[in-house]
């Protein structure tokens, strides 16, 4: 195995929108700093997905100084604060209840005429507290609104080795990892027990099960068969398909891409 290093980092401030890609980022105990701590709900609190509205690929972020900018389908930007102060309500992930607080009536009108339908944007506050999944973590684990574990995990080659099966080859935002690394072999990202990057230690959780947002074009929401249809021929695991690894910050820190990243098994 050659050396490893960070060569992608990358981070979805609102649940299942589009992400984007930094050269560093700030690392706290639920992930890359901003990821995935805002979510739109339904009428009735419910986390709302690319797996049941493919249209959430299209929208777009970005960071500023103080907001998050957001684009819809058709271009039109709104920003989001970043530490908003809204309505305090209830939201569901899942099986998961957390607290969240209701962001802005103006923005959560725009997304409803965006989507046709009710809808609120939300953000979880420091204050809010998600445990992961007891069976692969720790006591004491949390995570923002993330399906289960902060750190998405992915090797190049293990992409590499996927595109070397398909008849069009797929780019890496299919999976929408937090972090790319290069120098590892196909899945190794997988057999590790904990990752340091500097002076940062991610924890090993459990590898990805994948869905069908796997399947969904990024860039235009169109959804096929592939990868999944190919990833169950050979990373069949169970009931799923696995692709990635989940790790948990030990604490916070930092990560740059170009750092390299040193192994314990």
């Amino acid at each position: 195995m050659s050396k490893a290093s960070v060569s992608g980092l990358f981070s979805y401030p609102i649940k299942s929108f589009g992400g984007f890609a930094l050269s560093i980022s700030a690392v706290e105990r639920r992930g890359l700093r901003h990821d995935r701590r805002w979510m739109l709900v339904d009428a009735n609190g419910l986390f709302m997905t690319q797996r049941t509205d493919r249209r959430l690929a299209l929208f777009r972020t970005a960071i500023d100084e103080d907001c998050i900018r957001v684009s819809n389908p058709s271009g039109e930007w709104r920003h989001v604060p970043l530490d908003p102060s809204g309505v305090a309500r209830t939201v569901q992930v899942w099986k998961d209840r957390c607290d969240a607080v209701q962001v802005s009536d103006d923005l959560d009108a725009w997304f409803s005429a965006c989507l046709d339908q009710p809808c609120s944007l939300v953000y979880m506050p420091d204050d809010s507290v998600r445990a992961t999944n007891a069976e692969f973590t720790q006591p004491g684990d949390i995570v923002g609104f993330a399906d289960a574990f902060p750190i998405l995990v992915i090797s190049e080659a293990s992409l590499e080795s996927l595109n070397s099966k398909l008849d069009k080859s797929l780019p890496m935002n299919r999976f929408r990892p937090n972090i790319v690394v290069s120098g590892w072999g196909p899945h190794e990202e997988d057999g590790f027990s904990e990752l340091h990057v500097g002076g940062l230690v991610l924890r090993a959780a459990k590898q990805c099960g994948r869905c069908s947002v796997t399947a969904t074009n990024q860039e235009t929401g169109e959804v096929g068969v592939e990868p999944l249809r190919t990833l169950a021929t050979y990373r069949q695991s169970g009931n799923n398909v696995q692709f990635g690894a989940y790790f948990v910050p030990e604490s916070a820190g930092r990560i740059e891409v170009g750092q390299s990243i040193e192994l314990s098994k």
